[in-house]
């Protein structure tokens, strides 16, 4: 391997590690914030403002008072700031590191595999795309209101899957494009699910009316489905350093599985978020 090429795949690295942290970090910080607050006391300051909730906090040297507001009574501050690029630079980050070390690396399928590098990076994109198609019309079907149900079903094929990629495509591969396909759902709920629902808020507090409460749902819905999908991210982005335990065992896609469900139950833990 070339410097140059060495030096810009590391590089790329770092960025993605950083701009995931920021994203991960948000996500996390805003989760424990909902779970937290405190309703206001009657006639308490802002209790007549749509406060749905209060917390307070102790950092860097001060102190922090958040409030949750449904609406905005005296309209939209004149700042208001969103968290969106950290998940769009996190997902183009990771996409470019999949085409630098698998595609163009050579790493996508394994020696003796059936489909070929080009059919394995194809198997590779469509994978990305295909999970968020199938996890979105998942949750927007009527499982979205059996959250336990929907989980199950979504582990099942989250197994199968795991199955599948490893019988097309490296063991290694197949394992990264797991997490890749995680991260997109994750990308794809902030832009696709998350920001519309709260460009219709700010829409509405600007105009005066009501804000659709399906919308807000679902957005922290999908809020809350991303913490869950982080852990299992972090894995899979670290699994590469143990072979043997990991994508190199014989049942590798069903060590994903458990992998994937102890994941799920740290984040859990780590939470208590209903």
């Amino acid at each position: 391997m070339d410097p140059f090429h060495d030096w810009f795949h590391l590089l790329a690295r770092w960025f993605h590690v950083v701009v995931a942290v920021a994203w991960i970090g948000q996500t996390w910080l805003f989760s424990w914030m909902d779970r937290s607050l405190e309703p206001l006391a009657d006639g308490e300051d802002g209790g007549a403002g749509g406060v749905e909730g209060r917390l307070w906090m102790v950092h860097s040297g001060g102190f922090y008072r958040v409030d949750k507001q449904k609406l905005v009574p005296a309209g939209m501050p004149p700042t208001l700031h969103w968290f969106k690029w950290e998940a769009a630079l996190t997902w183009l980050s990771g996409l470019l590191l999949l085409a630098i070390v698998y595609y163009a690396g050579g790493a996508i399928v394994a020696f003796d595999s059936p489909v070929g590098t080009a059919g394995g990076i194809a198997i590779g994109l469509g994978s990305l795309a295909a999970g968020w198609i199938v996890y979105d019309l998942i949750w927007l079907s009527p499982l979205r209101r059996r959250e336990a149900l929907g989980a199950v079903v979504s582990f099942v094929l989250i197994v199968a899957v795991g199955w599948l990629l490893t019988q097309v495509l490296s063991a290694r591969a197949a394992y990264l494009h797991l997490g890749a396909i995680f991260g997109t759902i994750m990308a794809a709920n902030v832009w696709q699910r998350i920001l519309p629902a709260q460009r219709q808020l700010v829409a509405a507090t600007r105009a005066g009316t009501a804000a659709d409460p399906a919308l807000a749902a679902r957005a922290k819905q999908r809020s809350k489905h991303n913490t869950y999908l982080s852990v299992p991210v972090i894995f899979l982005m670290i699994s590469s350093h143990f072979p043997t335990t990991t994508y190199g065992h014989r049942l590798n896609w069903l060590v994903l599985g458990l992998l994937v469900l102890l994941g799920w139950a740290g984040r859990k833990v780590m939470t208590m978020t209903r």
